[in-house]
């Protein structure tokens, strides 16, 4: 009997990476089509010079105004430029800026969250008073001023975009960490002697990482809205780089009524990405975090 035992063949182990994927798609369906989504607008995003027909501001007035057909599946603006390419070339900014900005925010979560919510204390009231003094202000009213103080350019919004997210977002991040700091085996690494260092990079961080994933998938697509609302207002990336929020503005308020299709294609690429990275971070919560997963 000992060696039937032996001989059996161990239950398959799935990894890690593809066990999550399975449950989110069996969990999750919505979550998991959002998924493609995001990851068909990063390609795009990335892969944007290959994918694009035209140039980024090919210029050809023949072609000024034309609605969508096969030449031009989105159409073209008044100076005969290729919709679909200047979207294509829209989302790589949308992807740099998104990307950078929501992991600058994150770090900056990460780094004030942390301290304030282990440390305690006068540390702890500092630092919230400071973020209480930093959300009494309009964010939108916060990144009008700085632009303009700074100056419209990509490094300028990303730099506004990060700190505006980051400090407000700190507070999520310094609840967990009050969590994890409660728990026994903080207690049991104190007793022993364990550095504050060493405590904080070894069982604090760790242990607030669901946190920090769904925050930074939250903060990708509240960056991309809130840079696309600076292009609107033309305070973001200057042209003649075709941001989302560029496109809706200029001549898509000039030309709606003649052409819908400039209005309608860059609203309707900034309202799916930004859904789809809303309700796959909702998704990516559920299941990271113990205490939102429902029985299966």
């Amino acid at each position: 009997m000992a060696a039937t035992a032996e001989a059996l063949p161990a239950p398959p182990h799935r990894a890690p990476v593809l066990a999550f994927l399975l449950r989110l798609v069996r969990e999750k369906p919505l979550g998991a089509a959002s998924a493609i989504v995001v990851l068909a607008f990063l390609f795009c995003g990335v892969f944007a010079s290959w994918l694009a027909p035209y140039g980024i501001n090919e210029v050809n007035l023949v072609n000024r105004m034309k609605p969508p057909s096969l030449s031009f599946p989105l159409g073209t603006d008044y100076l005969g430029r290729d919709q679909l390419s200047r979207l294509l070339y829209g989302a790589q900014l949308s992807v740099i800026i998104g990307l950078a900005a929501a992991g600058l925010a994150t770090v900056i979560s990460v780094v004030i969250g942390v301290a304030s919510g282990y440390a305690g204390a006068r540390i702890d009231m500092v630092m919230q008073r400071f973020v209480d003094a930093w959300q009494s202000f309009p964010g939108l009213v916060i990144l009008i001023v700085a632009v303009a103080v700074l100056g419209p350019g990509m490094p300028q919004v990303i730099g506004v975009l990060a700190l505006l997210f980051g400090i407000a977002g700190s507070r999520i991040v310094r609840g967990a960490a009050i969590s994890v700091r409660e728990n026994m085996y903080i207690h049991a690494a104190q007793s022993i002697g364990a550095g504050t260092w060493r405590i904080v990079w070894r069982h604090v961080v760790p242990n607030v990482m669901p946190v920090v994933i769904v925050l930074f998938t939250a903060r990708v697509g509240a960056t991309i809205l809130a840079e696309a609302s600076l292009s609107f207002l033309g305070l973001g990336v200057p042209p003649p780089a075709p941001t989302w929020g560029g496109m809706l503005s200029g001549s898509a308020r000039t030309y709606m009524h003649q052409g819908p299709w400039l209005a309608l294609a860059p609203g309707i690429a900034i309202t799916i990405v930004v859904y789809a990275v809303n309700i796959f971070g909702d998704a990516l919560r559920d299941l990271l975090d113990p205490r939102m997963r429902g029985s299966r």
